[in-house]
């Protein structure tokens, strides 16, 4: 069953165009899960280098119920900005992460979160780390494994007390969520925690154990 879904307007088939793209980046075989209903929908992909879910919402021009994995790619090439359109590619066996998303309501908004710019230095400070050690290491410890474990020791501090890890500002950085002069706010629900801003969320559980939680089986309300 073909299914199509018309966007409110050009402008966010273009912001999602970027968003797939930026996934794709990070992985060619990217596949993401799409949840339509109440006039919007919310497209969640992760993007394997950060270990967090990212989320990123549009306007529809009407109400569509929806629950589907797709390609990410094709998803992408399906898109048609002049018609502000997509016509919803076929559904794919989904990756275990899409089966399992965070929750739909209950999220407080948590205090604590630094500034703007004390998110980017603080981001800013953990690249620059990475890279002075990474050129430290003996050509024989420059390994694919030395340098996940570094990178897994600097991106799971967290982000002054708020007990956000630091990969979760690194994800929403390289995604292009977070924009000079755009509002970000951190909000939680059980064990999840959420970086939100105008362009986009990325969640993680706050547990360590991954990200793991809540499923839904049907097309919920619009990602908040």
């Amino acid at each position: 069953m073909t299914v199509k879904l018309g966007f409110a307007d050009a402008g966010e088939v273009a912001d999602l165009a970027a968003f797939l793209a930026r996934l794709i980046h990070y992985d060619r075989s990217a596949a993401v899960r799409l949840q339509a209903g109440g006039g919007a929908v919310a497209v969640f992909g992760r993007p394997p280098s950060f270990e967090v879910l990212a989320i990123r919402t549009a306007r529809l021009d009407a109400v569509v119920e929806l629950d589907v994995t797709v390609s990410a790619g094709e998803l992408l090439e399906a898109l048609d900005e002049p018609a502000s359109a997509v016509v919803v590619p076929p559904s794919v066996t989904g990756p275990p992460w899409a089966g399992v998303l965070p929750p739909r309501g209950g999220w407080q908004q948590l205090p604590g979160l630094p500034s703007a710019s004390e998110i980017a230095a603080a981001v800013g400070a953990a690249v620059a780390e990475f890279r002075a050690r990474d050129e430290a290491l003996p050509a024989a410890e420059r390994t694919r494994a030395e340098r996940d474990r570094l990178g897994r020791e600097i991106w799971s501090r967290t982000l002054g007390s708020t007990g956000l890890p630091l990969r979760v500002v690194h994800a929403a950085q390289s995604l292009g969520f977070l924009r000079p002069g755009a509002p970000v706010a951190l909000l939680g629900a059980g064990p999840w925690l959420r970086l939100r801003t105008p362009y986009g969320s990325v969640a993680v559980r706050s547990t360590g154990s991954g990200v793991t939680g809540l499923k839904f089986s049907s097309p919920p309300r619009p990602f908040p």
